[in-house]
């Protein structure tokens, strides 16, 4: 079909006999056009035969327009290579090294695949996808619909971590039209005598030494290759609600510039507007700048690994983890000696095992929300704190129920023992199970992100689902540390032999001192400073446990070992 139109241009016949005028006409004296490069190469195999002149307003693969086999071919854009240096030069200024490839499925398309990838590799940048589409399907509209449509339709895209995603299409610019006007404009000053006169072996003498400034103000020139001898602005386009968009220039790729000034990134300014002027509320992902005239892309909020706040959090958690391990350990190689066995070895060894895994759940709450994580998130630290609550109640128990089993002919003597201890384990924390069990049939948690407690970023989060089963599994562990406390509390006067309930009573003022300031300070937080909210209170509240039960017990073990025997323990305070 282009073959065919090319020639009814040229000889206006009504009957299709190549090569011959029938009837008479004007000289076709240039052509404007085609868009895409198999177009444009087609036009030129008989346009070329002919030194008609061929000014062509698209963009398209490098050396796609051999300048010695289609002499008479003019290019009013730059050389595409000099897009490549620049998507180089823009993924290195930005440290993107993970970006995904989209190009549409012609051999322009191919030949672009087939020339950035090795560039990308050669500069230490991979490929996370590459998906080849149709013409058509995501390139018939502006720059903004086309992403919309990529956005939409294209699971690869939509799936990917991507850094960044090069989008490869040929369309024409207000920029490059600009180029074409100002040729016409000139054609048509001609003086309309010489115009008939003028043959395309002149005009082509003209067209190799043209220069003038376009509509726009900018300076057209070609250079000896027939394409213009310019660089390429580098923009971002902002999208309204209403479909109006605002187009920023940020930077420009200019091979004419001094070396080392080639690529630039310059502040933001608005370089070109449309139907702006009507307020418009910004999209949710954008927040206006302070002058009200333009939206700006929200910044995602979330616990990152690379941040202060994450590092230290981490670096505490495996630190009082390592610690807590070195106390399991230094336990259960004294597991005969009498200060290990007053205390119950049995649920002393769950009691350091669950508080390891607290310290240790604190890392689900760091990085970007998943399903995964945001499903364990609360649900461990539920259960996992609720065992440890368990223990230290069954320790409680055990102590006031052995005091009382002394007395003579006491009838509670029989539920003495570690029987007891362990069902008062397994069912504390069999009913936080439960509870969790419920939470996530019902309504459980998932990644959500929230737009609107932000002005300038977008809050990466897991929703609970269902907020009241979040409380009860709170609420029940309140309920466990309040029982603890109270049992511990009203034993702390008993014989020195039994006297870990001071321990207990001091472990749990803590744990409930901090959970209760945990409350407003976490209602009263957005964001990240949330999330690091409730790291800090798993970590205190969990290392006051540890340094207020245990530190007594390992000073003596390691330090006083004189002090570790039966006699002393009934007659010295542990």
């Amino acid at each position: 079909m282009t073959y065919r139109s090319t020639l009814d241009l040229l000889f206006k016949s009504h009957h299709f006999v190549p090569n011959y005028k029938c009837g008479i006409q004007n000289k076709v004296l240039g052509v404007i056009g085609g868009l895409d490069s198999d177009i444009s190469s087609r036009l030129a195999d008989i346009l070329g035969l002919y030194r008609i002149p061929q000014i062509s307003y698209g963009s398209f693969e490098t050396a796609a327009i051999d300048q010695i086999k289609f002499p008479s071919f003019y290019r009013m854009v730059p050389n595409e290579g000099l897009q490549y240096q620049g998507i180089i030069q823009l993924l290195l200024h930005f440290r993107w090294k993970w970006v995904g490839l989209i190009a549409i499925n012609d051999k322009g398309g191919e030949t672009f695949l087939q020339t950035i990838e090795p560039i990308l590799s050669k500069h230490g940048i991979c490929s996370a996808f590459t998906e080849r589409v149709q013409k058509h399907t995501y390139f018939s509209g502006n720059g903004l619909e086309m992403v919309d449509d990529l956005l939409n339709n294209l699971p690869t895209f939509m799936l990917s971590k991507a850094k960044a995603v090069i989008i490869y299409g040929e369309s024409a610019t207000v920029r490059w039209l600009g180029g074409v006007i100002g040729v016409v404009k000139i054609l048509q000053q001609i003086n309309p005598q010489y115009k008939k006169m003028l043959s395309p072996e002149k005009l082509h003498s003209f067209l190799q030494g043209m220069s003038f400034n376009n509509s726009a103000g900018d300076e057209i020139t070609l250079n000896e290759y027939g394409e213009l001898d310019a660089g390429f602005d580098i923009t971002n386009l902002i999208t309204f609600p209403n479909k109006s968009y605002v187009r920023i220039k940020v930077g420009r790729l200019d091979p004419q510039a001094a070396p080392g000034k080639e690529f630039s990134i310059d502040e933001a300014r608005i370089e070109w507007h449309r139907n702006v002027e009507n307020c418009a509320n910004c999209a949710k992902d954008l927040y206006p700048n302070k002058g009200q005239d333009l939206c700006i892309p929200k910044i995602p909020n979330f616990l990152a690994f690379d941040e202060v706040l994450t590092i230290v959090s981490t670096s505490t958690a495996l630190l009082l983890s390592l610690v807590t391990a070195l106390v399991l350990v230094i336990f259960i190689k004294h597991r005969n000696t009498a200060i290990v066995k007053a205390n119950n070895r049995s649920l002393t060894y769950i009691l350091l095992i669950s508080l390891l895994l607290c310290f240790l759940c604190s890392l689900l709450f760091i990085g970007k929300p998943n399903k995964v994580t945001c499903l364990l998130r609360q649900t461990a630290f539920g259960i996992i704190f609720s065992v440890a609550l368990s223990s230290i109640l069954a320790k409680t128990i055990s102590v006031v129920l052995a005091f009382m089993a002394t007395k003579p002919g006491s009838s509670i003597r029989k539920w003495v023992g570690k029987r007891l201890a362990y069902s008062i384990v397994l069912s504390c924390s069999k009913t936080q199970v439960v509870i969790c069990a419920l939470w996530l049939t019902i309504s459980p948690p998932f990644p959500d992100l929230d737009m609107h407690s932000m002005r300038e970023g977008i809050i990466f989060l897991c929703n609970e689902g269902s907020v009241l089963m979040f409380y009860c599994v709170l609420g029940y562990m309140g309920f466990l540390a309040i029982v603890s406390f109270t049992v511990a509390f009203l034993a702390r006067k008993l014989p020195d032999s039994f006297n870990e309930a001071k321990f207990i009573t001091f472990s749990m003022l803590v744990f409930c001192s901090v959970w209760l300031s945990f409350i407003p300070t976490y209602l009263s937080t957005r964001g990240k400073y949330m999330v690091a909210v409730e790291i800090f209170s798993i970590l205190a509240s969990s290392a006051g446990l540890l340094a207020c039960i245990f530190s007594p017990k390992c000073y003596i073990i390691v330090m006083r070992p004189e002090l570790n025997n039966r006699e002393q323990l009934i007659r010295r305070k542990i």
